[in-house]
């Protein structure tokens, strides 16, 4: 094993600590995926989530040893589009309790990092479609993924287009409510995970919330939050109606309480946590308990 690898293993292993991440799989990933393949030539500007206030470091020089921390790397300064925190990304991967064979959509894949970390942990069998809206990142991710042959990139809105069925999908990017087209595209047993997000003032096009996590058993939805997350907004999957409803359920707490999602059409009660016509999230009243609003735009990522 030679230095760069040690430093990938130690890495790993240190990721797996902070986060107490289950799934081996992505352990190993992230000890086998070169960052520095994906993020472009170096020095890099990297920056920490808990010190964005204070800006971009560069990095000393070209050694991709640097690119082996929790750091946010910068893909674009300008528009503050970083790959995103490893910590954060191999949390929320975690959460979708990937296994070997399964086929995962990651809507907002950026330039291809973790779509490649996932896929590592998917095996052979495994395969992946990863869909970015952004035509240079999109383009950049087809040639970065270029060596995974389980992995077919696509240069697609993720949140008007369906592309197959699939056990996971991951959406990298801020919504105002589960989107039906993601729920169809589940098979039975799938999950999906989503960041649920209202606007950050002062932000633009950055919105702070909760990853909502769904499963589905049969005809029905299981659903849950799992954790707060700051990230940018998902275009297609937003709506200024559909913001305001969301900041009204968060403002109003109980989302440890949500328990269900409901794609039937029925009236708005007592147990609706965010009610729109085609997506219902529901609440079990023996859980209900008010809670202040838990949303921290801590995590600027990518992918």
């Amino acid at each position: 094993m030679d230095d760069l690898q040690q430093v990938r293993l130690s890495f790993a292993k240190e990721i797996q600590r902070q986060g107490n991440i289950k799934s081996i799989g992505l352990i190993d990933a992230l000890a086998t995926v070169p960052r520095e393949a994906f993020v472009g030539p170096g020095p890099w500007k990297t920056m920490r989530a808990a010190e964005i206030a204070q800006g971009y470091r560069v990095t000393p020089d070209s050694d991709p040893r640097h690119l082996y921390q929790n750091v946010l790397v910068a893909l674009d300064e300008r528009r503050k589009l970083n790959n995103g925190e490893p910590l954060g990304l191999l949390l929320f991967l975690d959460t979708l309790t990937l296994s070997a064979g399964e086929r995962l959509l990651h809507v907002g894949c950026g330039v291809g990092y973790y779509t490649a970390v996932a896929a590592h942990a998917l095996g052979p069998q495994g395969t992946a479609v990863a869909v970015e809206l952004d035509p240079g990142l999109a383009a950049r991710a087809e040639l970065n993924l270029r060596p995974y042959a389980t992995v077919r990139v696509l240069a697609a809105n993720g949140a008007r287009q369906s592309f197959g069925t699939f056990d996971a999908i991951f959406v990298n990017a801020g919504c105002t409510r589960p989107e039906p087209i993601w729920l169809d595209q589940l098979g039975v047993g799938g999950r999906l995970l989503i960041p649920l997000t209202v606007g950050v003032p002062g932000m633009p096009g950055i919105g702070a919330g909760s990853m909502l996590l769904v499963a589905r058993r049969g005809a029905e939805y299981t659903a849950r939050f799992t954790s707060p997350v700051g990230i940018f907004h998902c275009e297609g999957a937003r709506s200024a109606d559909g913001e305001a409803m969301l900041a009204r359920a968060l403002d109003g707490g109980n989302g440890a309480s949500v328990c269900r999602l409901r794609r039937d059409d029925h009236e708005p009660g007592p147990n609706c946590w965010l009610h729109t016509r085609e997506i219902c999230l529901e609440s079990d009243p023996a859980l209900r308990r008010q809670a202040p609003r838990t949303i921290s735009p801590r995590r600027l990522s990518e992918s």
